[in-house]
């Protein structure tokens, strides 16, 4: 059997888009654009329990631990995944060939790590004081090698992969001796990684001594992209109904956050590290995310409250990179600095409303004219 064949095999002529898989992009970045400041601002108005714990989520742990927000940056990768095997689709669909996809996807990965330099300054060309690692990076780098190995593997392939990564990316921090610190040490920059990261990386790291977003940590979050990749290949497949489709995701979610939370004794959950366990717990949260949001839109149709989170979920590279150079803060307090100026004690709250509107309206206006940053 050819790759072309092999990649197709059990795929319709023609997949519906998946309208859940958009909005909850969007869901995602929400938290990015504004959602976040607008959360802890309504905490600190009301006092509210909820809101008070729903501010707290929206906070990275320091170094071990877990918190709603530490999912957004993993659950965008995974997705990322979800979406690969549709775009091979639609190039082998319209005549790519294999060498053709190869190129897509280590093109589109390398002008991810380029805008991720462009988002941290390299323009600026002061590169002794410039951060190369970054989110965007990591994105690509994940995409690239999760995309070739998606291409040259059947399922079975694809969950070697995701569990080689795993267990070796943890003996590699559990049994390599580091310089002055030994094996095994899991402290703030006493790991392999930060080590691998110190050694390596030029210019500056984003905590000194180490940097979330280094190299080694690239690994595990191929992983998470492979792990999105075979969820996408998933609900491609015509042979089970949508309610099958949910349930084998929520059951896998669950599985998933039932190993993450067994190898937490051993191995922690930490999204400094990308840590074997982070990447399965992420999965495992991403899987009971999608199917939620698949059940409710694409299977029972309930669609119409969708569309502000898929205006901001089409569009999700664009308002990343919008953000660093456009000031929307400035534009939000040309419009509604009056009415924000008089609120008093509102005044927080209401700032960060208008802002996180201003970015909507931006991105509501390219959905409009049909204006998209593809990578």
């Amino acid at each position: 059997m050819t790759e072309e064949a092999r990649l197709n095999e059990d795929v319709p002529p023609k997949s519906e888009r998946l309208i859940s898989l958009d909005a909850l992009r969007g869901f995602d970045m929400f938290w990015i654009i504004g959602g976040e400041s607008v959360a802890h601002a309504a905490a600190k108005l009301t006092g509210w329990a909820w809101l008070a714990w729903l501010s707290a989520e929206l906070v990275h742990p320091e170094w071990h631990g877990f918190t709603f927000y530490d999912l957004i940056f993993p659950l965008f990768l995974f997705m990322a995944g979800v979406s690969m095997p549709f775009s091979f689709e639609k190039r082998l669909g319209r005549g790519d060939t294999m060498g053709q996809l190869h190129r897509h996807v280590i093109v589109r990965g390398l002008v991810l790590v380029l805008l991720g330099w462009i988002y941290a300054g390299i323009l600026k060309f002061d590169w002794e004081n410039m951060r190369y690692p970054s989110v965007l990076g990591r994105i690509g780098l994940a995409y690239l090698f999760a995309g070739l190995i998606f291409l040259h593997t059947e399922l079975r392939g694809r969950l070697i992969w995701i569990g080689g990564l795993l267990v070796g990316y943890w003996a590699a921090l559990k049994f390599i001796p580091v310089p002055e610190f030994g094996a095994g040490d899991l402290e703030p920059g006493h790991t392999l990684t930060d080590y691998i990261d110190r050694s390596l990386i030029p210019g500056r790291l984003y905590k000194g001594v180490r940097d979330p977003e280094g190299l080694l940590g690239t690994i595990p979050a191929i992983g998470t992209a492979l792990a999105g990749a075979v969820t996408g290949q998933l609900l491609k497949n015509p042979r089970f109904t949508g309610y099958v489709k949910t349930a084998m995701m929520a059951a896998a979610g669950i599985a998933c956050l039932a190993v993450a939370w067994l190898w937490n004794l051993d191995f922690p959950i930490n999204k400094n590290l990308w840590s074997s366990s982070f990447v399965l717990h992420c999965a495992g949260w991403s899987l009971l995310f999608l199917a939620l949001f698949y059940l409710v839109i694409d299977v029972w149709k309930f669609r119409w409250w969708t569309f502000p989170l898929v205006v901001i979920g089409s569009n999700s590279i664009l308002i990343y990179m919008a953000q660093k150079f456009i000031k929307f803060d400035f534009t939000a307090d040309f419009f509604f600095g009056g009415l924000v100026g008089l609120s008093g004690e509102y005044k927080l709250l209401l700032g960060a409303i208008a802002v996180l509107l201003v970015k909507w309206l931006f991105l509501y206006l390219m959905y409009r004219k049909r204006i998209f940053l593809r990578v």
